[in-house]
């Protein structure tokens, strides 16, 4: 069975993940703070359409049953935590590893 879905959902909740700090770390401050909510529309948006593929990509990977439920769940809520996707990284790299 390829791996190749798995490394391409590494990268999208690596990417993903970018995208989330940016809005809450830049983006936000900037729009509340400076009063410039024009970065929160282009990361926003962003981070959405990112998001959105890593679902997809996700669900194709569980799909496929390349990873396990459990670990699919862990990965899904480590992505609406700040730093969580990184966290999991580690997990989905040792999945990819064939025995």
């Amino acid at each position: 069975m390829s791996m190749k879905s798995v490394l391409w959902l590494r990268y999208l909740a690596l990417l993903e993940g970018v995208s989330w700090l940016m809005l809450l770390f830049v983006a936000m401050p900037l729009k509340y703070m400076a009063g410039n909510p024009y970065p929160v529309k282009i990361v926003g948006m962003t981070h959405g359409l990112l998001f959105i593929g890593f679902m997809i990509a996700l669900s194709i990977v569980l799909n496929r049953k390349n990873i396990s439920g459990g670990l699919g769940m862990k990965v899904f809520i480590a992505s609406f935590i700040p730093f969580g996707t990184f966290v999991v990284d580690g997990k989905l790299k040792r999945a990819t590893v064939q025995p």
